[in-house]
């Protein structure tokens, strides 16, 4: 119950003080609940935790930002960069950028059913990643999670997300 409330007043005191305008400030602090509230198999809960942002976003300053102060459940945060999926070795959560969601097919297929958070920024028919961020009826950040994709990617999402997520 703690971490539900816990988790609930930082997102709450997060949309407060970033206001209501899209920023990649929300963006991160949904990215960091992501890191501490999914639960990935065993062999990969050791070590840095790593995050990997596919093209260009804002989100990545905010990343690295997050990244000097803050830690993934006691493992540090790598964030890295990549400009094609031919950069692409291994990560906890992938984002992809807005430029690349029209070649989600093509990413999902490289990254198969590894344990692997795909994590879009816009939600379309065509890809179904495992969490999309969404714009909510009140017009604030929101996020949607696939459970099949979290399944799929051998990905457990705690309840304390669960709340908080649009399921599909």
């Amino acid at each position: 119950m703690k971490k539900i409330v816990g988790l609930v007043g930082f997102i709450f005191l997060a949309t407060i003080g970033f206001g209501q305008t899209q920023n990649f400030q929300m963006h991160t602090v949904y990215m960091y609940a992501f890191a501490k509230f999914v639960k990935w198999p065993p062999e990969d809960s050791q070590g840095d935790f790593e995050i990997a942002v596919l093209g260009d976003s804002p989100i990545l300053s905010e990343l690295k930002t997050m990244a000097e102060v803050k830690k993934a459940v006691g493992r540090p945060f790598k964030i890295t960069k990549i400009n094609s999926m031919t950069d692409y070795k291994k990560s906890h959560i992938l984002y992809i950028s807005p430029n690349w969601t029209e070649k989600y097919s093509e990413i999902a297929a490289k990254i198969g059913e590894a344990p692997v958070l795909l994590v879009t920024e816009q939600a379309t028919s065509a890809n179904k990643g495992c969490v999309n961020f969404v714009s909510s009826k009140e017009g604030k950040l929101a996020f949607e999670i696939n459970q099949e994709q979290l399944s799929k990617h051998k990905l457990r999402a705690a309840s304390e997300l669960m709340r908080l997520a649009i399921v599909n």
